[in-house]
C-alpha cells in the first residue's frame, strides 16, 4: 500500500520523472478544480502527467512566468472545418472545433476526409438541414436550403426517410443531432419531435438553432425555444440551444430566463452566446422571406454584403439574394451581448466561418475577445469564469472528461496566454486578422502556435468521435 501511494505522489507530482515537455512557471487556470496558481505542467505522450509547485524537468520546455495556463478552447459551433479556418481558430486558442449546429449529411464520409491530419481537434453532428436538403433534393449548394426543404413540408415517406439517415450518422459516431428549424420553415413540428425521438433514444444531444426570432407572437423565439424544450421533455433527448443572443435579439433576458428555471426543474439544457452584436448567415435563406425587417427589427441598411462590405438597399437585396451568399446582421444590442455573457450557464461558441479572408470577425477572435474585453476590459466576468465557458463546460456538455480541465490524466491541449493584454484584433472590415496575447497553444502536446505564429507542418488533431 505505502509502494502504491509513492507511486501515486509521484505520478502527481512529477516526483523523479521526466516529460516531453514541461510548461514552467505558469498561471495555471483549472475550472474544475478552481486551481488558479503557479505550477509547472509536466507533458508526457499527449497527457498532462504532473502538475507541481516545484520545478519539473523535461526534454523540452515553454517558459510561460507571466502568463496564464488554459485548457484548451472548445468551439461547439465552428462552420468553418477547413485548413484556413483551422489556422484562425488555433490562433485564437481554440483547440477543439466542432460542428455541431448545422453538422453534415454522411458522418463516415466527413470525418474520412479529414484524416489524413488536421491542425486541431475535430467532430461533427449528424444533421437535420444537410439531409432534408439531400432527401429534398435542394437546389442550394450551401450550408443551408433555399427549395423544397426549406419550403415544402415532409410526406410521411419522406421523414422516415429522414429519421432513418438520422439514425446511420448515430450508429457511425456522430456526437449529436444538428437541426436549424428557422431555415426549414416548413419542417412540421411533428418531423422536429421525430427527429429528437432518435437524438433521446441514443441519449445524445440535440443542438438547435430555433424555429423562430425576436419577440413578435406568435412567432417569437419564446415560442420557439418552448417547441424544443417540449421536445426534449417528451423524448429525453439533451437540449443545447445555439447562439442564443441572435435568436432571441431584445428577448434574450427571457429565453435565459425559461432555460434556466428548466434546468432548476432538472432538464438538461445549455444554451451559447458569441461576443458580438451582429450575426452573419445566407441571404438566399428562409430568414430572409418576406417580412424579415419586422421579425429581425432592423432595415436594409443593417445588413452588410460579406464580399464588398457594402450596406444593403432594396436593389442590391433582391440582386444579391438571387445571387446568394453570405451577410452580416447588425442587430443584436450590445447590452444584450453583455447579459448573456454574463449569464452563468451560457457558454461561448463562434459560430465562425471565414472563407479566403471574407466573413464575420468572430471566426478569428471569439475567444481572445471574451479574456480581453468581456473579462479584463469590461469585468462582466472573472477570467476564470470566462475559461469556464469554452472549456469546461462545453467538454461536460459532450462528456469529453479527458478536455477542458487542467489535471493528471487530461489530455494536454493547452492555451497560454497574456492576461493583461489578450484580445481580438478582428474587425468587420478585416475579419481575419488574428488575436493579440496568445502565446502558445498545444493541441495533444504538440504546439501548434509558438511565441504567438502559426507553426507550419504539423498535424496532432484527432477526431472527437462518440463510440457506437
Amino acid at each position: 500500500m505505502r509502494r502504491f501511494s509513492l507511486l501515486l505522489f509521484a505520478l502527481g507530482t512529477g516526483w523523479g520523472q521526466s516529460y516531453d515537455l514541461v510548461v514552467r512557471n505558469g498561471r495555471v487556470l483549472d475550472p474544475e478544480s478552481g486551481l488558479d496558481a503557479v505550477r509547472d505542467v509536466g507533458i508526457a505522450a499527449g497527457r498532462i502527467a504532473a502538475l507541481s509547485a516545484t520545478p519539473l524537468s523535461g526534454v523540452s520546455a515553454i517558459d510561460a512566468a507571466g502568463l496564464a495556463v488554459a485548457p484548451g478552447f472548445i468551439d461547439l459551433h465552428a462552420h468553418g472545418q477547413d485548413e484556413e479556418n483551422h489556422r484562425y481558430q488555433a490562433m485564437d486558442g481554440v483547440t477543439t472545433a466542432l460542428e455541431l449546429e448545422i453538422g453534415t449529411a454522411d458522418v463516415d464520409a466527413w470525418y474520412a476526409s479529414r484524416a489524413a491530419g488536421q491542425l486541431i481537434n475535430y467532430g461533427v453532428t449528424v444533421g437535420h438541414v444537410p439531409n432534408r436538403m439531400q432527401v429534398m433534393k435542394d437546389p442550394n449548394k450551401g450550408l443551408v436550403p433555399s427549395g423544397d426543404a426549406a419550403n415544402r413540408a415532409a410526406t410521411d415517406e419522406e421523414i422516415a426517410a429522414l429519421k432513418a439517415r438520422i439514425e446511420k450518422g448515430l450508429k457511425g459516431g456522430a456526437l449529436g443531432v444538428g437541426f436549424g428549424v428557422q431555415y426549414t420553415p416548413a419542417a412540421s413540428r411533428w418531423e422536429i419531435l421525430e427527429m429528437f425521438r432518435i437524438a433521446g433514444r441514443y441519449r445524445v444531444p440535440a443542438f438547435v438553432h430555433i424555429r423562430h426570432m425576436g419577440g413578435r407572437e406568435p412567432a417569437s423565439a419564446l415560442n420557439a425555444l418552448e417547441e424544443v424544450i417540449s421536445a426534449s421533455a417528451v423524448t429525453g433527448a439533451p437540449l443545447h440551444v445555439v447562439h442564443v443572443t441572435s435568436s432571441g435579439l431584445q428577448e434574450t433576458p427571457r429565453l435565459l430566463q425559461t432555460i434556466g428555471e428548466a434546468r432548476a426543474r432538472g432538464m438538461d439544457v445549455t444554451t451559447e452566446c458569441y461576443p458580438y452584436n451582429a450575426a452573419m448567415t445566407e441571404l438566399q435563406s428562409a430568414i430572409f422571406a418576406e417580412g424579415w425587417q419586422k421579425v429581425l427589427g432592423v432595415g436594409y441598411g443593417a445588413i452588410e454584403w460579406i464580399l464588398t462590405g457594402e450596406r444593403l438597399t432594396p436593389g442590391t437585396f433582391a440582386k444579391y439574394r438571387k445571387a446568394g451568399g453570405m451577410v452580416i446582421m447588425h442587430m443584436i444590442p450590445d447590452s444584450i451581448v453583455t447579459a448573456a455573457m454574463a449569464s452563468p450557464f451560457t457558454m461561448v461558441a463562434s459560430d465562425g466561418l471565414i472563407e479566403n479572408g471574407k466573413g464575420h470577425p468572430r471566426g478569428a477572435g471569439t475567444f481572445t475577445r471574451a479574456l480581453g474585453h468581456y473579462a479584463r476590459e469590461t469585468g462582466t466576468l472573472s477570467l476564470m469564469d470566462a475559461v469556464r465557458k469554452m472549456t469546461l463546460m462545453p467538454a461536460d456538455r459532450l462528456k469529453l472528461s479527458g478536455k477542458g480541465r487542467i489535471r493528471v490524466g487530461a489530455d494536454a491541449d493547452l492555451a497560454i496566454f497574456d492576461a493583461a493584454r489578450v484580445i481580438d484584433r478582428a474587425t468587420f472590415r478585416e475579419p481575419a486578422l488574428a488575436p493579440a496575447g496568445m502565446r502558445h497553444v498545444l493541441v495533444g502536446g504538440v504546439a501548434v502556435v509558438r511565441e504567438g505564429k502559426l507553426l507550419d507542418g504539423v498535424r496532432p488533431g484527432r477526431a472527437i468521435r462518440r463510440a457506437p
